[in-house]
């Protein structure tokens, strides 16, 4: 056994050095709301100050407890966030005033909340870890039942489903956590004097979730939890420090298993130890150059077992080595286990002698650990001969009974070796040729093995002897210093031997691993690059396919519909079909998260092995896998290859899905949005034409005759504007609509744009009432190319938007001007101009600039409109402010014609789409 000085993890030294550099992140943790979480951790920050440290408080929530909000006083408070959120004022801790303020603690309540939308972070602990990249200490507090991995296990204690989770990762970052602990009769008395909820909240808590078992359960789950954080701490303690070990603050079971009959007996007793303890345990298999060798049976039984193992609760470690007793008290020592169970060996004495013995080695150099040897005649299921029909090369327990052609080889190398020693010693009257028949030995190690390596080293033994030592040609040894120095040949040989062939198998195994290890990261890349559902799944399929040598099929519900029956969504080879009992164990998989089919416990007959594909968020799909050999289908190897594409593909799976889920909640979102501002637009904007309407209509039905004659015409003259205002909301709103569906088909012909400014100027006469208009259009201006009814509608709107954002008597100008191929129309007014963030967000649907001196009507669909409209006709339409004084500038910029322009075709083009907009027409 190696006595070379234990030195530090180096995995441990790096973590410590990353937390060196970080703030430090000290977590109150409670079992249950009204523990005192938050009033501890403002005595440990009264306390702090006491000690001269800097503190303040980022968030921290009171809820009304006057206890809780008298440690407040006499701590700096810095100032929340306060957000406008769906009509109310939300506060949220201001994490950039924290930053400003830098203070060497902060205290940030409420570890699990969500932020506000609109927040920086989505989360408060993601808050807090911003806050500790700065070198910020924290103090933080949170409840048991927003752990993520134990909210299923609270919902069915408590029958309520916590929304806000924290991830386990954030607690397990935490350098410090201190469990705020208090019996439920106290918490329970707590709540009945108020000193939580109010009395009517407190009556319904205590009937529900504050009762005294789901009060005893979630202590419980706290005090595991905490427990177990502290181990963690221990164990990464004594890596840092070399610590041998082992602590015996908990017990810890390693089962050590290899191929024979005994194993799964073996767990089964380990399984019995570990229960009467209530300790964790483990299942561990060092893979040797010797276990190489197994037989397709024993590979078998050792993937049975470990299977086994994991059924029975067992965490399942396969490690390469070379020196089994060393490589299990490294693990034991690591891992600070307490107890080593093993079976006892069957090996007689003297192979032990030779071989050497891994009982007689750990119980010499085990130390405080404890060695359990457990006797037994054999497992109590041991498999029968059988004819086993394998994808890999027949595997065979006796390394002698190698292929023939490796021993035909040796032969061969030998023969050579032998004519090289005779021609050496012709050529350079060498006496001493041994090394040459060493090199025979060497080479049958590396490539075929043990076997045919023992027997080159006894046939290079036999022919040095006859043909290099005295007398020549016979088998007699004349000098006795030659009978010794042949013996450390042998010795020699056989040794070179052993050791070529061991370093043979770990430079395979090694290179199985590299192979293994560069696909893998193929796959991962190969993953990252993939944003449909249905290429990754197909893409898994085939790598499946390719690394595991089997047929691959996975099966998913429909999207949102976990409860509806599978389906098969990709498959390699893709004409895979599955029948009736394949499709049950599939179902029984998904269903029961557990596997299903050929090889496992529940429906066995079924022709494949489906296995669930799962994250931490539980089952997203199940993959089956068949293959055409007897047996387990996946041996350890492969179940651990399998368990880490699994892995992959789960996290792509899954990375896919919530950006499906992001893109149609931004979509959502939006619709509704949308909704709103159109339902917004309908209750004001239309309401307020048909008011004066009514209103206008009204008077003249009931009192016409009574009023005179200039009166009746200004209310007629009323119900007009409105009319024709109402008019020109509902066309925007058929127009957007028209844009959307694609029904706009847009005429190209050339005409004047004196002719199309004077018809939209006409059009919009009520509208400019109030104001002066000028038009600037040169003469010589080419025509334009598009369609007339089209670009009046642009101008209209055009105008109509100057006109409601311009003061009443300020100018609004109309001009043309002549640009590389194109004109341009610009309509410029003098009001107050355009935000310069929302130049261009004013040609969204209903986004409307507020005016500064008056409420402004429309539906803020006008300038989408007019966009819509330019891009049809191949323009645009853009949005500045002027430069020579406050005023807004949109301009509208079209082909300008040429002599090829009205050709036949274009007639053709213009006769297609004179059906393409009749309410515009009709306008």
């Amino acid at each position: 056994m190696s006595t070379e000085k234990q030195r530090p993890s180096p995995d441990a030294l790096l973590e410590q050095v990353k937390r060196e550099t970080r703030g430090r992140l000290k977590i109150f943790l409670g079992a249950a709301p009204g523990v005192g979480k938050t009033y501890e951790m403002l005595q440990s920050a009264h306390a702090a100050v006491a000690d001269g440290i800097d503190v303040a408080i980022g968030v921290v929530e009171c809820h009304g407890r006057s206890e809780t909000e008298a440690l407040v006083r006499g701590l700096e408070v810095i100032a929340n966030r306060r957000v406008d959120y769906r009509g109310r004022v939300l506060e949220e801790m201001d994490i950039d005033a924290v930053l400003r303020r830098h203070p060497k603690l902060v205290l940030v309540d409420e570890l699990a909340h969500t932020n506000v939308p609109g927040s920086r972070h989505l989360k408060r602990y993601q808050d807090v870890d911003e806050l500790l990249d700065a070198g910020i200490d924290v103090l933080s507090t949170v409840n048991i039942q927003h752990i993520e991995s134990l909210n299923d296990v609270i919902a069915r204690i408590t029958r309520v489903r916590v929304r806000e989770t924290l991830p386990d990762s954030v607690l397990e970052a935490a350098d410090e956590i201190e469990l705020v602990d208090l019996t439920p009769q106290e918490l329970i008395k707590r709540l009945s004097e108020g000193k939580i909820y109010v009395p009517e909240q407190a009556k319904r808590a205590l009937l529900h979730y504050f009762s005294p078992g789901n009060l005893t359960a979630l202590r419980e789950l706290a005090l595991r939890r905490t427990a177990q954080r502290v181990d963690e701490q221990m164990l990464s303690y004594m890596r840092q420090h070399a610590i041998v070990g082992p602590w015996a603050t908990d017990e810890r079971i390693l089962v050590c298993i290899s191929g024979d009959e005994r194993a799964a007996a073996l767990v089964r007793y380990g399984k019995r130890v570990a229960d009467r303890v209530r300790a964790k345990w483990t299942v561990l298999m060092i893979e040797t150059a010797r276990q190489a060798q197994q037989s397709e049976a024993e590979r078998d039984r050792v993937a049975d077992t470990l299977r086994l193992a994991e059924r029975l609760g067992a965490s399942t470690v396969t490690l390469p080595g070379r020196r089994v007793a060393e490589d299990i008290l490294a693990y034991a020592q690591e891992y600070n286990i307490t107890q080593i169970i093993l079976g006892k060996t069957e090996r007689s004495r003297w192979a032990d002698l030779v071989r050497g013995s891994v009982t007689r080695d750990l119980l010499r150099h085990a130390g405080s650990i404890s060695v359990h040897i457990m006797a037994g005649d054999g497992g109590d299921d041991p498999l029968p001969p059988k004819t086993v029909k394998t994808r890999d090369a027949p595997r065979t327990t006796n390394p002698f009974a190698a292929n023939p052609i490796g021993y035909i080889a040796a032969t061969l190398f030998v023969a050579l070796a032998l004519g090289a020693g005779e021609l050496i010693q012709i050529v350079a009257n060498v006496s001493n040729v041994a090394l040459a028949f060493l090199m025979s030995v060497l080479g049958s190690a590396v490539l075929y093995g043990l076997g045919p390596s023992f027997y080159a080293a006894l046939l290079s033994v036999v022919a040095y002897n006859f043909f290099f030592l005295p007398p020549l040609y016979t088998f007699t040894i004349a000098d006795p210093a030659n009978v010794i120095a042949l013996c450390f040949f042998l010795v020699a040989a056989v040794l070179t031997s052993q050791l070529a062939t061991i370093a043979q198998f770990q430079i395979e195994a090694a290179k199985r691993r590299t192979r293994i290890t560069a696909e893998l990261y193929g796959f991962a890349r190969k993953l990252a690059g993939i944003g449909k559902l249905d290429d990754l799944l197909w893409a898994t399929a085939h790598q499946f396919a390719v690394m595991l040598q089997v047929r691959v099929v996975i099966l998913m519900p429909p999207v949102h519909r976990a409860d509806a029956p599978l389906r098969v969504c990709a498959g390699y080879p893709p004409e895979d079909q599955l029948d009736d009992g394949d499709l049950a164990a599939a179902q029984w998989a998904w269903n029961h998260n557990r596997a299903a089919g050929r090889g496992a416990d529940t429906l066995p007959g079924a022709r494949r092995l489906f296995m669930p594909m799962r994250t931490e968020r539980g089952p997203l799909a199940v993959i089956g896998i068949d293959a055409d050999v007897n047996g387990p289908i996946l041996t350890p190897d492969g179940r651990r290859l399998f368990d880490a594409l699994s892995d992959q593909a789960a996290i792509a799976i899954e990375r896919v899905a919530l950006a499906e889920d992001l893109d149609e909640v931004r979509i959502m979102a939006e619709t509704e949005k949308l909704r709103s501002a159109l339902l917004t637009s309908i209750s004001h904007d239309l309401r307020t034409p048909l008011a004066s309407i009514i209103g206008a209509a009204t008077g003249l039905v009931a009192n016409g005759d009574n009023y005179a004659s200039p009166i009746r015409a200004e209310l007629a003259s009323t119900v007009l504007t409105e009319a024709e205002r109402l008019n020109r909301f509902i066309g925007n709103l058929l127009d957007m609509t028209r844009l959307e569906s694609g029904a706009i088909h847009a005429k190209r012909e050339a005409f004047d744009v004196e002719d199309v400014v004077g018809t939209a100027l006409e059009r919009c006469r009520q509208i400019l009432a109030g104001h002066k208009v000028k038009v600037a259009i040169p003469r010589n201006l080419p025509l334009v190319v598009g369609d007339f009814l089209l670009i009046e509608q642009i101008l209209v709107n055009l105008l109509d938007n100057a006109g409601k954002y311009a003061p009443a008597g300020t100018t609004i100008r109309v001009e043309a001007v002549a640009n590389n191929g194109s004109v341009s129309i610009a309509v410029a007014d003098e009001g107050p101009g355009i935000p310069a963030e929302a130049t261009d967000l004013i040609f969204n649907k209903f986004y409307r600039v507020t005016a500064r001196d008056r409420q402004v009507a429309g539906t803020g669909l006008g300038l989408a409109v007019c966009r819509g409209f330019a891009e049809a006709m191949g323009g645009t339409v853009i949005a500045a402010n002027r430069h020579d004084r406050l005023g807004a500038l949109l301009t509208l910029t079209l082909p300008a014609s040429t002599a090829a322009t009205l050709t036949d075709e274009v007639l053709e083009a213009n006769a297609a789409a004179e059906a393409g907009h009749p309410e515009i027409s009709a306008r």
